[in-house]
């Protein structure tokens, strides 16, 4: 798993001009009065995203010993429930449902890589893979032939893939997609920091989750997948 860059330094401090007796305490009290003003700033706009990227960096080296599945949790298996269940009406087909412990919160709309509007919510009644990751991800790039063979395979029978990238312009995602000829819609992510912390936290790539048709929160793959990993769930809630 990749965790992503943080091209943000921090700009150097022009030396004082005073005597070096009395601009330390100076400099030392000026630091301190700057620094809870510092902190609001990095929550606001697109500073919240630099912020997560720290967090999780500053976590791993004090700790030394946690890994990036350690930080966002274990990933979880799709289990189903047998029978499938009825409709809520009970006038509907019978269909698969997993056993869940969250709905996916589908009510963003974002913009995909050529401009257009994308409501989550248009979505529900699909079995949806959503994918998280970006075009610098090595890991990202080798599940991407998998993700992309099942979406082909599976899309007529109510599968959507979803790929968010966190980082990527509208520009850099079109021209990868034609060159990977990725067919299935991707989003502009970089500045939606409320769908990542929807579906997060985000602390590094690829992060998949899995919804099915009602829109319960079915599955969760922490760093890439296999092909046949993302096959054998998405086939039990077809």
């Amino acid at each position: 798993m990749t965790e992503p860059t943080n091209d943000h330094a921090a700009n150097d401090q022009p030396a004082s001009d005073q005597p070096a007796a009395s601009s330390e305490p100076q400099g030392a009290a000026a630091a301190d009065a700057a620094m809870p003003a510092a902190a609001d700033a990095t929550l606001q706009g697109g500073a919240r995203t630099a912020t997560r990227w720290v967090i999780a960096a500053v976590a791993a080296l004090a700790l030394g010993v946690l890994t990036v599945s350690g930080l966002l949790g274990p990933s979880k298996a799709v289990v189903v429930e047998t029978p499938p269940v009825e409709s809520a009406r009970g006038d509907g087909p019978r269909t698969t449902v997993c056993k869940a412990e969250s709905q996916a919160n589908l009510n963003f709309t974002v913009k995909d890589m050529n401009g257009a509007s994308v409501r989550l919510a248009d979505y529900k009644g699909k079995v949806l893979l959503v994918n998280f990751w970006a075009t610098w991800c090595p890991p990202c790039k080798a599940e991407l032939p998998g993700l992309i063979e099942l979406y082909d395979q599976y899309k007529d029978q109510g599968l959507v893939v979803l790929g968010i990238s966190g980082d990527d312009d509208a520009e850099t995602l079109r021209a990868f997609a034609t060159e990977w000829k990725i067919k299935y819609p991707m989003i502009v992510g970089r500045d939606e920091n409320d769908l990542l912390d929807a579906y997060g936290p985000i602390f590094g790539y690829p992060i998949s989750v899995i919804v099915g048709r009602d829109g319960a929160v079915c599955g969760k793959h922490v760093g890439p997948a296999t092909k046949e990993e993302f096959e054998r769930e998405i086939k039990a809630l077809l």
